[in-house]
């Protein structure tokens, strides 16, 4: 079928995606907007998956603070030129990555940075848990992996869903940022900060917190 360039332009604005990928996209899709726009995320993460090998020793050094100063984030985010680190659509990223941790508390930036020995011990108090239950000895393990799995997405930067957008991960808004820019960009490590961390002292909502100044 005829694509029409109005239409191209529109899906163009819709992904941010090069003129003759959106026509290609269209026209694979037969004119459907909304399925090209699919196509173009697929292709998309695609690449975003093949850069991931790249090095990426460029970067920034993000610092966010919040409630007045009383939690503190730095996050490491590199890029593979210094010319990427300058663009603000990168350094956008790397703001909300830095807002999310403060938010959200993660304590590692991926499962295979939990070390073995925390994830073992993890997984002995959650059998217990689970024999305690009363569930079948047959199926302890399956249920251990299962909560183990949810014990990652709990702890992990990359598996926690986006303090901005619940509906997706960090890594899936990391791998459309790769998508977008065009090279490979890593989490490398963070340290978050609490004013008074480990004395007793009221607990307080900090994802609330930080969403209401974000709505601001």
């Amino acid at each position: 079928m005829e694509i029409s360039a109005a239409l191209v332009k529109e899906l163009r604005e819709k992904t941010g995606a090069g003129m003759m990928d959106c026509k290609r996209a269209l026209t694979e899709a037969n004119g459907d907007i909304e399925r090209a726009g699919e196509l173009l995320r697929e292709k998309g993460l695609a690449s975003a998956a093949k850069k991931a090998g790249r090095v990426a020793s460029e970067g920034v050094v993000e610092a966010y603070i919040h409630g007045g100063g009383r939690i503190g984030v730095l996050v490491e985010v590199n890029s593979e030129t210094d010319f990427v680190a300058k663009n603000q659509e990168f350094r956008d990223f790397v703001h909300d990555v830095a807002m999310h941790i403060a938010a959200a508390a993660p304590q590692y930036v991926r499962r295979e940075d939990v070390p073995a020995d925390t994830v073992e011990r993890e997984k002995e108090i959650l059998r217990q848990q689970t024999l305690n239950e009363g569930k079948p000895a047959n199926i302890v393990d399956k249920i251990v992996e299962g909560r183990i799995d949810k014990f990652f997405k709990e702890i992990c930067l990359l598996e926690q869903p986006f303090v901005k957008n619940p509906d997706k991960t960090v890594e899936e808004l990391l791998k459309e940022i790769i998508a977008h820019i065009g090279e490979n960009i890593s989490i490398r490590r963070f340290s978050r900060y609490v004013v008074g961390e480990g004395i007793e002292k009221k607990e307080s909502n900090f994802v609330e917190e930080v969403m209401a100044q974000v709505r601001g």
